[in-house]
């Protein structure tokens, strides 16, 4: 039945995309058989990388064997199985086959996906001088700034007992992360249009409204505007808008701001001395936060329900960071079991856990903690949870789902795609080899295309050999 499907050359990625990965053993055979007699595993490497991909559980000795019959790897084809063996009782196969390709392909280069499996093998075998040589190569190609290799430096740092190196490169990790998302959630262009405009007066309801939003984005610009905007139009100071004010302060890590607002709350309530506490212990202060609670209790009674809501969100937020702080680590399992062990979870557990998982190389299960996300009634994606799930389709190799989320992000979550999103579709046609539809999709993009996004579109033309399209991006660098 699938034979006959194949008519056509062009039929093959439509068809491998609809195979999904419990694709029965007699039907990949029949696949596998048809695409090593009619030429096409030897020659179309997107194909053969589709096909390698679906062999892995079939044994790694089967893979590797199959892999030596492709003619024309892609860098799919070697980071799916870099990452099988890095995984498996013989990591030192990795640094084998990637001198080998090496040797044996000299254009093609490893990407920020593959240098994380190499890292990990370099770690697994105590071979801290192999990673320092991979990560100077990371310097050449320009990759040394990217999260995946850097949480891979982390990682095999760490597994050779070289801790300080580990934490310098952590600290960068954590820094780039935070630049990311400020990057991506800059926040509400349309809200600060209408305070510089002038022409709408917010009420109060927007106002803390728009202080929420700011306080969960981390955009203290935004909320410094707002803040002006309370004083300068003579809103008073009540519990609602200063609570909301302490919160924003707090969670952007202004705790002496936030006691600035506390302190000139002329009537102040549970609620106001409950985001107050919980800032200071969000920002490890807790002396301070005991020494608050000690004087609310002198003239304020928290409840019992009041103060167990307090030391819940504090738990939540810890299991938050760490999963992010075990995934930047490489120990996935670790934060999944945090993950799974958490009774509830907002869009910040969901998108820390799906992007922890893509960033270690797991697309398929990324893709399916995205999946038991929108079917969770109570969150709500982002635009950096749908950071984490393009780039798992860039990852492995998803065109057609990485459009299909790309398209939802505007259409059904009614967010707007910034630079980002779009460098990350760019980077998805350009592992595919999908060199002209990356091109064409940077021409349409509505906004202007960055540095980034021309780069990647060149490193996938160094990585292809298309040197015509190398030149005419050259020109946009």
């Amino acid at each position: 039945m699938l034979i006959r499907l194949l008519t056509t050359k062009s039929k093959w990625p439509a068809l491998l995309e609809k195979c999904n990965h419990e694709l029965e053993a007699k039907q990949f055979y029949e696949l596998l058989s048809h695409a090593i007699t009619s030429g096409v595993l030897a020659h179309d490497s997107f194909v053969s990388s589709k096909l390698l991909l679906r062999s892995l559980p079939h044994g790694l000795g089967f893979s590797r064997a199959l892999f030596s019959q492709i003619q024309n790897p892609n860098v799919f084809a070697c980071n799916f199985i870099f990452k099988a063996y890095s995984h498996s009782s013989s990591p030192q196969e990795v640094l084998c086959l990637y001198n080998f390709i090496r040797r044996r392909f000299p254009h093609l280069l490893p990407d920020n996906y593959s240098f994380p499996f190499l890292f990990k093998a370099c770690g697994r075998l105590q071979l801290p001088h192999k990673g320092q040589e991979l990560c100077r190569l990371t310097l050449i190609l320009g990759l040394h700034d990217d999260v995946f290799v850097q949480n891979g430096l982390v990682s095999m740092y760490s597994a050779c007992g070289l801790l300080e190196s580990a934490r310098k490169v952590f600290d960068l990790v954590s820094a780039l992360f935070l630049g990311v998302y400020r990057g991506i959630a800059t926040g509400m262009p349309l809200f600060e249009e209408m305070l510089s405009d002038g022409s709408t007066r917010p009420d109060k309801v927007t106002l803390v409204s728009a202080l929420t939003a700011s306080a969960r984005l981390g955009s203290l610009g935004l909320g410094r505007k707002i803040h002006g905007l309370v004083l300068g139009s003579g809103f008073a100071l009540d519990v609602f808008l200063g609570s909301s004010l302490i919160d924003m302060y707090a969670k952007c890590g202004r705790m002496d701001d936030a006691r600035k607002v506390f302190d000139r709350v002329p009537h102040r309530n549970v609620v106001s001395w409950t985001s107050m506490i919980a800032g200071y212990t969000q920002s490890s202060s807790f002396k301070d936060a005991i020494e608050l609670f000690r004087e609310m209790q002198l003239g304020v009674e928290a409840d019992a329900a009041m103060v167990a809501c307090v030391i819940s969100a504090c738990g939540h937020s810890v299991k938050n960071a760490l999963i992010d702080m075990y995934s930047k680590c490489g120990d996935i399992e670790r934060a999944l079991e945090i993950f799974h062990g958490m009774s509830s979870r907002d869009v910040f557990t969901w998108t820390a856990m799906s992007t922890g998982l893509a960033m270690n190389g797991d697309s398929v299960r990324a893709l399916e903690m995205f999946s038991q996300m929108e079917a969770s009634s109570n969150v709500r994606q982002n635009e950096v949870t749908f950071l984490g799930v393009l780039s798992a389709c860039s990852h492995g190799g998803f065109v057609e789902k990485g459009f299909r989320y790309f398209k939802a992000m505007s259409e059904i979550y009614k967010l707007v795609p910034r630079i980002e999103h779009y460098g990350c579709m760019v980077d998805l046609l350009g592992r595919a080899n999908l060199l002209n539809e990356a091109e064409k999709f940077i021409r349409a993009m509505p906004i202007h295309p960055d540095v980034v996004i021309w780069r990647s579109l060149l490193f996938a033309c160094r990585t292809y050999g298309n040197t015509e399209l190398a030149e005419f991006g050259t020109k946009k660098v």
